[in-house]
């Protein structure tokens, strides 16, 4: 088994080309042998984290959805109808997305069940992308497969820097969030690592400061 740490992309980035093979695989691999798990076992864990995501969905979007203050909520259904009547100003793709991470934010911010990734504060940026991207015709296994991609670059973030916003700002939470997003979705479209390594940084540089 390939010996896989998280201190820094460029050596998950290298270890996957080594092995010619996803950064998915590798991340499920070790995980399940520090587990002591299957293989099988550790992805139907993280199939239940998917699906917990795509479950928020339906109940973000529900239009008299507020938060325990009253200040939030109903946002993602103004956005859902725009979007499905196609009056939204960037299209169905990003709308698509948009109105997702307003609805697992808005269900979050509802005290509803959410998957924090990495936290409970940018919990919908990951869910966004990856369920649009299911809904153009990706397949449930290669989403779930990259949320081990996305989770990898959540932990060289973490052992390098910090994932809360309370330390770090903004770029900590939804900047990390964003890092993650961005790996998964290149993984799903077929990018290399390397490419991988490259939207990690674009998506991180587009969250400063």
């Amino acid at each position: 088994m390939e010996e896989l740490n998280y201190h820094s992309l460029a050596g998950l980035v290298l270890a996957a080309e080594q092995a010619n093979e996803p950064l998915s695989a590798l991340v499920l691999r070790q995980q399940a042998a520090q587990l002591e798990q299957t293989e099988e076992e550790v992805f139907r864990h993280m199939e239940e984290n998917f699906r917990v995501m795509a479950a928020c969905i339906e109940p973000g979007c529900d239009p008299d959805l507020r938060s325990t203050s009253g200040l939030t909520g109903g946002d993602a259904a103004k956005m859902r109808r725009r979007v499905e009547a196609g009056q939204n100003l960037t299209g169905p793709v990003l709308g698509g997305a948009l109105y997702r991470a307003l609805a697992v934010s808005e269900l979050n911010a509802a005290m509803g069940r959410i998957v924090a990734a990495p936290t409970a504060g940018s919990c919908g940026i990951l869910p966004a992308v990856l369920l649009t991207m299911e809904e153009r015709g990706a397949a449930e296994h290669d989403c779930v497969m990259s949320m081990f991609t996305a989770s990898a670059v959540g932990l060289v973030i973490a052992e390098n820097a910090c994932l809360a916003g309370a330390q770090g700002g903004c770029q900590a939470e939804c900047g990390s969030a964003a890092a993650m997003a961005a790996a998964a979705l290149v993984e799903l479209s077929g990018g290399t690592p390397q490419m991988l390594d490259d939207a990690v940084a674009i998506a991180l540089k587009s969250q400063l400061g």
